[in-house]
């Protein structure tokens, strides 16, 4: 469409052999950082545990003494194959999207090719500051404020301690990571439907009560049963959803300026 030899006509098959290359392509780099990740998942893990531990010094308990634990034997072994797979998905996505753009390039105009980039970009930007905000923040704050239930054995009373397992445990900030990740791309979707015509900034606006009450029932869902977790992830859902009104306006406003200056150029040709 753009004039390259890529951009000619295909048939079929050569699309679905297009396909299969850029498919093995993705395959082989998320496989390659996988085995790269399982090398070092215990690395990784104890990365992961950092925000607890920052969690244990909020509630003014000893380091030294939390601990994770596993009750089956193989537990510990397939936590380290999930940490290699969330591992590996995230230094593959740049490699992944590549090969999606790559895919999808041909059947685009270049002004949609440019248009298509830069969200390309932001997306996983946005997604590693909802990542980034999970991990310096919202975690030590869910993993306090669950500390904070512990019972220590005074007056009488039965000593509860918080014992947490290392699967629990990664499946809790995988769900932080991903539902915040995800919920920040919100920006990025509600964009590109304004920028193709199918949502508009006044009705972003007119539905604002609707989403404010969705985001609320989306964080009760995606986040774990309390409520420090649930109104955390709310609240920036919130917040990226009026950003979104503004970038949606923004869209509104440039479609407008290039139609006068089409207008204006037409009209310059006729004269």
């Amino acid at each position: 469409m753009s004039g390259d030899y890529n951009d000619k006509p295909q048939p079929l098959i050569e699309h679905l052999m297009e396909l299969r290359t850029r498919l093995m392509w993705s395959i082989g780099a998320f496989f390659i950082a996988f085995l790269v990740c399982f090398y070092f998942a215990k690395q990784l893990f104890n990365l992961l545990v950092i925000p607890y531990k920052w969690a244990v010094i909020w509630a003014h308990l000893d380091v030294a003494k939390s601990e994770l634990i596993y009750t089956a034997p193989q537990e510990f072994f397939f936590t380290q194959v999930k940490v290699a797979m969330f591992g590996a998905l995230v230094i593959a996505f740049p490699m992944i999207a590549a090969q999606l753009y790559k895919f999808v390039a041909p059947g685009l105009y270049k002004n949609e090719r440019a248009a298509f980039l830069p969200f390309l970009v932001a997306s996983p930007i946005l997604f590693l500051m909802g990542a980034a905000l999970v991990y310096f923040f919202f975690c030590p704050m869910v993993m306090w404020f669950f500390l904070a239930m512990q019972q220590a054995p005074v007056d009488g009373e039965v000593a509860i301690s918080l014992l947490p397992k290392v699967s629990e445990y990664l499946s809790l900030i995988m769900t932080l990571v991903l539902s915040f990740g995800l919920v920040f791309q919100l920006p990025v979707v509600t964009t590109l439907l304004a920028r193709v015509g199918l949502l508009t900034s006044t009705w972003l606006r007119e539905k604002r009560k609707f989403a404010i009450v969705l985001a609320f029932i989306a964080a009760a869902v995606l986040t774990p049963p309390d409520p420090m977790s649930q109104i955390g992830l709310a609240l920036p859902t919130i917040i990226l959803y009026e950003i979104s009104i503004y970038a949606a306006r923004l869209v509104e406003r440039k479609r407008d300026e290039d139609s006068e200056e089409e207008a204006s150029s037409e009209v310059a040709k006729t004269e």
